[in-house]
């Protein structure tokens, strides 16, 4: 069975503002990199738009069906997306567990049917987080085609024999933490993940997000955050950014 290497992202200048979208796939013989914008769109828009893109590239030059495509990408909200959340979706017509229009669905239908062309035809597909700007070369190099696109930046494509190509797409060790879609691995990586559980839990707070009751909330505070949730049952995270909050509250919508 060969394998086939996904890297993708996205970025969004003001999120909602201008935005990118970055990817590559390889095979054992070529790579080729792909890239798009949006003048108003959001993160989570292009993540998804990148992953779509990428899947649709393999269908059109990969002829062998019995393929591994191993997706990576630094987006826990399309990793969820498409592996836990989708199928409840669907069953329930595409509305969220509160009752809510399920955002984006336009890109998790057509990610679904990008999937789903790959599996028929024998494909098994992985879905790898790699965690993001810690230096992994395959996710820096679609971050840069994402982030420069999106600024309207002039970026050059490769398209040609993988053994030309500079990018390192095979070396995860750069900071990588252990994803929780995988099972434990080594003592090695074991010791990533905490290193990189105890980074989070040290690093300032953009927002706490609750459920209480099926409603979810935003606090700016932790004392405000656990004056709601304290001896109730109820969920809460801590977010250290933006995206994370935004995918936070995704995962709590489910």
């Amino acid at each position: 069975m060969d394998t086939i290497l996904i890297y993708c992202d996205g970025a969004a200048k003001g999120n909602p503002g201008r935005g990118g979208w970055g990817a590559l796939v390889a095979t054992d013989t070529r790579v080729v990199e792909l890239g798009g914008r949006e003048d108003h769109t959001t993160n989570n828009r292009m993540e998804l738009t990148a992953a779509i893109e990428a899947l649709t590239c393999v269908q059109t030059f990969c002829t062998e069906s019995k393929n591994k495509i191993v997706v990576h990408t630094d987006s826990s909200y399309v990793i969820n997306g498409i592996t836990k959340w989708v199928r409840g979706w669907e069953h329930k017509g595409w509305v969220t567990a509160a009752k809510q229009p399920v955002l984006n669905k336009d890109l998790w239908v057509a990610l679904v049917a990008a999937r789903d062309a790959c599996t028929t035809c024998g494909a098994e597909i992985v879905w790898q987080y790699v965690a993001g700007h810690v230096g992994i070369a395959g996710n820096e190099r679609v971050d840069t085609i994402a982030s420069d696109l999106a600024e309207k930046k002039y970026v050059e494509l490769f398209d040609g024999a993988r053994d030309t190509y500079t990018v390192d797409i095979t070396n995860l060790s750069a900071g990588n933490p252990t994803s929780p879609q995988q099972s434990r691995g080594s003592a090695g990586q074991e010791v990533a993940a905490k290193s990189a559980s105890k980074s989070h839990s040290r690093a300032k707070a953009y927002s706490y997000i609750s459920k209480v009751d099926g409603t979810i909330q935003t606090h700016k505070t932790w004392a405000e955050c656990e004056q709601r949730v304290k001896g109730k049952m109820a969920r809460f995270k801590k977010a250290t950014s933006p995206d994370e909050e935004r995918a936070i509250i995704a995962e709590f919508s489910h």
